[in-house]
């Protein structure tokens, strides 16, 4: 039986606050390196790219709260098409915590929220 991952084992970070040793894994979940930002000074262990949301996706949703549960719904669609990416998140999150970091100044409507809700079983399908 798999260890269950729980919600202390998954924080999410904005890529431009300052790491700390609580992060655990700092996995970056942009397509893009966020702007401005040296790699030196971002510690991430992870580049997740095919877990971020395609150019397109995110392109259209612009971070407009008003398209926000369409684009939870695109991109959980998307994110099937990933399960090996989505099966080493998950396999990290059971081994200890990670930190998703995320670039949006939106901490609320960005895709790490919905792939932490994921991660954590709580968007069914995938």
């Amino acid at each position: 039986m798999r260890a269950r991952i729980t919600a202390n084992h998954i924080t999410l970070k904005r890529a431009y606050e300052r790491p700390s040793d609580e992060d655990g894994v700092r996995v970056l979940v942009e397509r893009l390196w966020p702007r401005g930002l040296k790699k030196t000074d971002a510690a991430i262990a992870k580049w997740a790219k095919e877990a971020a949301p395609s150019t397109d996706l995110r392109k259209w949703f612009g971070h407009d709260p008003a398209r926000w549960d369409e684009f939870r719904q695109r991109y959980v669609e998307e994110l099937r098409r990933h399960p090996d990416e989505l099966g080493e998140l998950r396999d990290m999150a059971r081994q200890g915590k990670i930190t998703l970091v995320f670039s949006t100044h939106d901490a609320v409507h960005n895709n790490a929220v919905v792939l932490r809700d994921i991660l954590l079983g709580r968007e069914a399908g995938a």
